[in-house]
C-alpha cells in the first residue's frame, strides 16, 4: 500500500454524497447560519450578564426601600438630619468631636 492511497483512505467516507451533504450542513448551521452557535453562545452571555444586573438592581431596591421605610417615621427622619446634616433642635448645641486619624490630610488621602 502506498503513501498516495493511505491519504486518500480518509478522504473515502466524502465521496458519498450523504455524508457530504452533512458535513456541510453541520458547519453551515454552526458557524454560519443566521441563528448559528456562535450567535446564541453570546446570546446566552448577555443574558447571564443581564440576569446578574438585574440581581444587583434588585437588591438595591430592597435596600433603598429599607431605608424609605426607616425615613417615613418621625423618628427614622430626626436621627438622619442629625447624623449626616447636623441639623438640631432649637437651644440645643451639638458638639462634633473629630480624631486626628479621621481627619482628611495631604498623607492619608
Amino acid at each position: 500500500m502506498s503513501i498516495f492511497n493511505k491519504k486518500f483512505k480518509i478522504l473515502k467516507p466524502f465521496k458519498n454524497v450523504f455524508v457530504l451533504v452533512l458535513v456541510v450542513f453541520t458547519v453551515w448551521m454552526l458557524f454560519f447560519d443566521a441563528n448559528s452557535w456562535l450567535i446564541h453562545h453570546e446570546l446566552n452571555s448577555d443574558i447571564d450578564d443581564l440576569n446578574a444586573e438585574k440581581d444587583y438592581y434588585q437588591k438595591e431596591i430592597e435596600k433603598d426601600n429599607k431605608t424609605i421605610k426607616k425615613l417615613s417615621t418621625k423618628e427614622g427622619l430626626e436621627k438622619f438630619a442629625r447624623e449626616e446634616y447636623y441639623m438640631k433642635r432649637e437651644n440645643e448645641e451639638i458638639f462634633i468631636i473629630e480624631y486626628e486619624d479621621s481627619l482628611k490630610t495631604a498623607n492619608n488621602e
